[in-house]
């Protein structure tokens, strides 16, 4: 028997995606939590097979749980199912230590299958999906990347020249090209455009 864990906020689609899997003669639903926390104690406690999980949850994201079990549980591995279908959130989740990543609208039968492959050491990535990850290239530069990553925290320019050991007009212009790239209307946006597609 393969053991699943599963961590999914809305209770239900926990549900749903627990008796859907019970019916499948080799899996086993052995826990499911409704926040990332949960799920990472229950993780550390049931050693299931494999991790299912969504990426937006309270306490702590799906990503953010991928990282901590191939960190330290690497014996579970995860499938992320999801509603996001962003290339950038499969390039994070894949480097995180994601074995799947599928979308919630996904049949049943699809995830069973997804679960099967993991657990056996392969991948199960949305094809579609993954060819629009692969197919997107990063346009930013390492230093546009950085002034993002200020930016992000809301801090003035004056701040973020101060914080990287840049002028004022140098974060401004790093700014500007970041957010033109992008096609972006400020730099809030610019920010959250990268870090949607996975590039900070």
């Amino acid at each position: 028997m393969i053991r699943v864990l599963l961590a999914e906020d809305q209770a239900l689609v926990r549900g749903a995606l627990s008796a859907l899997l019970s019916l499948e003669g080799d899996l086993a639903v052995v826990g499911a939590a409704a926040d990332g926390e949960a799920a990472w104690e229950a993780a550390l406690t049931l050693r299931p097979d494999v991790l299912v999980t969504d990426i937006e949850m309270p306490r702590l994201s799906g990503l953010d749980l991928a990282g901590r079990v191939q960190r330290d549980a690497p014996g579970t591995r995860v499938v992320i199912v999801t509603t996001f279908a962003r290339g950038g959130y499969l390039r994070r989740a894949l480097d995180l230590g994601a074995r799947g990543y599928l979308l919630k609208d996904a049949p049943a039968s699809e995830l069973a299958e997804a679960i099967r492959r993991v657990h056996a050491g392969g991948r199960a990535i949305d094809p579609h999906l993954a060819a629009e990850a692969w197919g997107e290239c990063d346009p930013l530069t390492e230093r546009e990347r950085q002034v993002l990553r200020a930016a992000e925290t809301g801090a003035s320019t004056a701040a973020m020249a101060a914080a990287l050991g840049l002028s004022e007009g140098t974060v401004r212009n790093y700014l500007s090209g970041a957010i033109g790239k992008l096609c972006a209307d400020n730099r809030v946006e610019a920010a959250r455009t990268a870090r949607e597609k996975g590039w900070l």
